[in-house]
């Protein structure tokens, strides 16, 4: 896999518009090993579509995108292997037990022993009991676990994280930072798209704001959230 001499995530100028909407306008986003960008914004301020952009699902209009080091473009499946996805949706079959979607991810990224890491991965989100029932007849926060097992079950050393707190109670949002903290320290980076700040804020080393398709804020993490919220504020034009 390439080297990423600039970083793992390095996006530019990216726009994006359905029809005469203009959803992104000119986003930059660089982030490198052990760094976690938290976003925030408005409802329609272009979180998902940015995401999306960056996991490569959405092509942008205009814009660069390069991901450890190797430009992302249509077609080219291996500039999207380092990228870990969760969305709002499960993307998990419903005919599948839960333990045969994340093998099935497993093999479509060409891992040796796709039962070894889905096992693996499973026991870490704390879901090894619940493995041979099917995505239907989980409840939402097993549910939400499930698919992020699917989505790290290669091990990405990008994750891009559509408000991966949905529906988890207190332990499970605590086991859920403590996953992504363990990413970071082994050097992947993260955006995650959040309403819920408070539940991302320790994990951030940046925190950036979107609104109308732009960052209207974009800086390192500093100070607590309370002194936070009033930049916040002010950035959305609350």
């Amino acid at each position: 896999m390439p080297s990423s001499e600039g970083g793992l995530l390095d996006a530019s100028d990216l726009h994006r518009a359905y029809g005469r909407v203009r959803v992104l306008r000119g986003v930059d986003i660089h982030l490198t090993a052990g760094e976690a960008l938290a976003v925030v914004g408005p409802n329609g301020a272009g979180k998902t579509t940015l995401l999306r952009v960056l996991a490569g699902l959405v092509r942008p209009g205009q814009g660069l995108i390069r991901v450890v080091g190797r430009t992302l473009q249509p077609g080219d499946p291996d500039a999207r292997r380092p990228i870990g996805f969760l969305s709002h949706q499960s993307l998990l079959y419903d005919d599948l037990t839960v333990r045969e979607n994340v093998m099935f991810t497993a093999r479509l990224f060409g891992l040796r022993d796709p039962a070894a890491a889905a096992r693996r991965v499973l026991d870490e989100c704390e879901l090894g009991s619940r493995s041979g029932e099917r995505p239907r007849s989980l409840s939402r926060g097993l549910l939400q676990r499930a698919a992020l097992a699917r989505a790290l079950v290669h091990d990405p050393q990008v994750l891009l994280l559509d408000e991966p707190f949905t529906a988890l109670d207190a332990p499970g949002a605590d086991r859920l930072r403590g996953l992504l903290q363990a990413r970071l320290a082994a050097g992947a980076a993260i955006v995650i798209v959040t309403h819920q700040l408070g539940e991302a804020w320790d994990l951030a080393t940046r925190v950036g704001v979107l609104a109308h398709g732009r960052w209207t804020l974009e800086s390192p993490r500093q100070g607590s959230l309370a002194e936070f919220v009033p930049q916040w504020q002010a950035a959305s034009g609350a």
